[in-house]
Parts: C-alpha cells; sequence; structure tokens
C-alpha cells in the first residue's frame, strides 16, 4: 500500500482497473454521442460520471487498504467503517446524479448514470487488462 517514501502507491489491481473506467467512457462518447440530440450535455453528463467512477474506484480500494490496516484486529471496528464509507460513496454518486440533472436535465443525468457504470465495466475488464499486459510484459523479456 505504502512505498518507500510513506506515500500511498496504488496497486496494480486498481490502475487497471482505472483504464477499464476510461476506456468504457472513450467507448461510449465514440459510439452514442451520434444518437442524441443534446450532444453537449451528453458529452458533460458522461464525462462528470467517468470521472465520478474513477473517484468511487478510488475511494473503495483506499478505504478497503485502510480498513485492513487499521481494524485488522477488530471487526466491528471494520464493519462500521466499512459501512460508513459505503454509505459516503453512494451518497456522492446521488449528489454527483441530482447536480446533473439540476444543471443538464435527463439527458445529462442518464449519461452520468451511464458514466457512474464504468465502475462496473472497468471492474469487469480489469483481469481482461491483466491478463494483456502480462501476456505483453512476458513476450518483451523473453525475446
Amino acid at each position: 500500500m505504502t512505498g518507500t517514501t510513506g506515500k500511498m502507491k496504488i496497486d496494480r489491481t486498481l490502475a487497471y482497473m482505472l483504464i477499464g473506467i476510461l476506456a468504457f467512457g472513450i467507448l461510449c462518447q465514440l459510439a452514442i454521442v451520434w444518437f442524441v440530440s443534446k450532444k453537449l450535455l451528453f458529452t458533460v453528463g458522461l464525462w462528470v460520471g467517468i470521472a465520478t467512477a474513477c473517484v468511487y474506484a478510488y475511494h473503495l480500494w483506499w478505504s478497503l487498504e485502510r480498513n485492513l490496516t487499521v481494524n485488522a484486529d477488530n471487526e466491528k471496528g471494520a464493519t462500521v467503517f466499512s459501512l460508513k464509507h459505503s454509505i459516503l460513496r453512494y451518497l456522492g454518486v446521488m449528489l454527483v446524479l441530482a447536480g446533473l440533472w439540476f444543471m443538464g436535465g435527463i439527458t445529462a443525468m442518464l449519461a452520468g448514470f451511464l458514466g457512474v457504470m464504468g465502475a462496473k465495466v472497468g471492474a469487469y475488464l480489469q483481469p481482461l487488462i491483466l491478463k494483456l499486459t502480462d501476456r505483453y510484459r512476458s513476450k518483451r523479456t523473453d525475446g
């Protein structure tokens, strides 16, 4: 979790999940923007949602790592910590989506929701990205 300088270091799982989230955002932008009438609202909503998904994924990783180190021997404390941070993440997502609806209407909010779902897609893509990068690394070291 921490490097030699004491600063937090993002592990490969989170990095590959963030890559999956961003790839999903690019794919949605390229594929869907042509079918909506309010292109700017869709684009803003989508990328606010993608940014929210990235923050969500980082906070999930951070809270799990923190919980494992701080509450390793305290099961009740770990449960309370996890619950508190889960609620915090969901409230954050709801506030972002409500803000998008208020600022840009249903188009921006739905696009934001699509972007937030990038966290789910990123989680599913992470093992594939890991496998591809490991295969690429093994080919580079073999010859």
